[in-house]
């Protein structure tokens, strides 16, 4: 019973502790991609922009995959590596 217990709140904590580091990609990704985007005005760089403030929002949602994948399809479709 013992080693169940154990076992069971050291999983907890490396879960407690991972989602959080995931959760700070998004924001990065997309300072990144506001950044490339700051003096262009083309229309890829207006719709990685519009990329940008989606991911920002599913970020706010809690949807860090989501989020994650598309900031890093707009810096792809800038030509930037994530």
């Amino acid at each position: 019973m013992y080693r169940l217990a154990l076992t069971a709140a050291v999983a907890l904590t490396v879960l407690a502790f991972s989602s959080p580091a995931f959760a700070f990609q998004c924001p990065k990704l997309v300072k990144q991609i506001n950044d490339a985007t700051a003096n262009r005005f083309d229309p890829t760089a207006a719709n990685a922009k519009q990329k940008a403030a989606e991911a920002n929002a599913l970020h706010g949602a809690g949807k860090h995959a989501e989020s994650e994948q598309m900031a890093k399809d707009a810096l792809n479709s800038l030509g930037v590596k994530s």
